[in-house]
């Protein structure tokens, strides 16, 4: 067998940086110099690997300077679907079926898989999350997105890439979703405790590593979200039924 190009091994090293979350769509990468030094290698045989990247559409140049990684490989295919969100809130319910699906079963792998590091992480998520839920809840835009960052931190330590991918480039869509669903479901007294309850439930499966426990309480926890949100549309409905029969009364 031929050895290995030093190109070649130094382009898959960065590739899996990048697949497994380490460089972000985005990400400058170190300047040539510092990464050379860092692989080990001599400069021209790090341009040609910066070069086959280049060519797979992983990284680009960019005027002015620097290496970044693509951001063609961040959210671009979720882009449609928030405007299909925001103009038929009905979406909203397929948004959370599709996060049942996804995320009970990264709870499940993120218990059996997680390292000490990843739950170092989601322990920080969750307690930003939660000290912000636990207060009633602030902003709609600033709830939303701890909440999602810890659903994400979730997915990171669930480690399949091809999972972390999915959820990541929805993360626009996860964040505009939740706005919703959140700022809907506050208008219900008890709800605030309810989903933190749910939050921490998930959290302690995940440390305790029980993943069965895991999966149930993130698909318990969207599962009351759903339920939640149709219940409150059927409330508006009936509201806005005997708006109209009023209306009609006074004509």
């Amino acid at each position: 067998m031929k050895p290995a190009k030093i190109s070649d091994v130094i382009t898959h090293q960065i590739e899996a940086l990048i697949l497994e979350g380490g460089l972000k769509p985005g990400d400058r990468l170190p300047p040539e110099r510092e990464l050379a030094a860092r692989f080990e290698v001599s400069r021209p045989s790090l341009r040609e690997a910066i070069k086959k990247l280049e060519t797979r559409g992983l990284v680009e140049t960019r005027r002015g300077g620097g290496t970044y990684v693509s951001s063609l490989l961040d959210a671009s295919f979720a882009n449609p679907l928030m405007g299909l969100l925001h103009n038929h809130p009905e979406a909203l319910y397929d948004l959370v079926e599709m996060r049942h699906s996804l995320e009970s079963v990264a709870a499940y792998y993120a218990a059996v898989r997680g390292t000490a590091e990843d739950k170092a992480a989601l322990r920080t998520r969750f307690e930003a999350m939660i000290a912000v839920h636990g207060k009633g809840g602030g902003d709609p835009q600033t709830d939303a997105r701890l909440d999602t960052e810890y659903h994400i931190a979730i997915a990171e330590a669930a480690h399949n890439v091809v999972l972390l991918y999915i959820m990541r480039g929805l993360f626009n869509l996860l964040h505009s979703g939740i706005t919703t669903s959140l700022a809907r479901l506050y208008t219900r007294s008890g709800n605030h405790e309810a989903i933190c309850q749910q939050h921490t439930d998930l959290f302690e499966a995940i440390m305790a590593g029980d993943g069965e426990r895991a999966s149930k309480a993130a698909s318990d926890h969207l599962l009351f979200v759903k339920r939640s949100l149709a219940e409150i549309d059927e409330e508006e409905k009936r509201i806005e039924r005997a708006r109209r029969r009023l209306h009609g009364l006074t004509d």
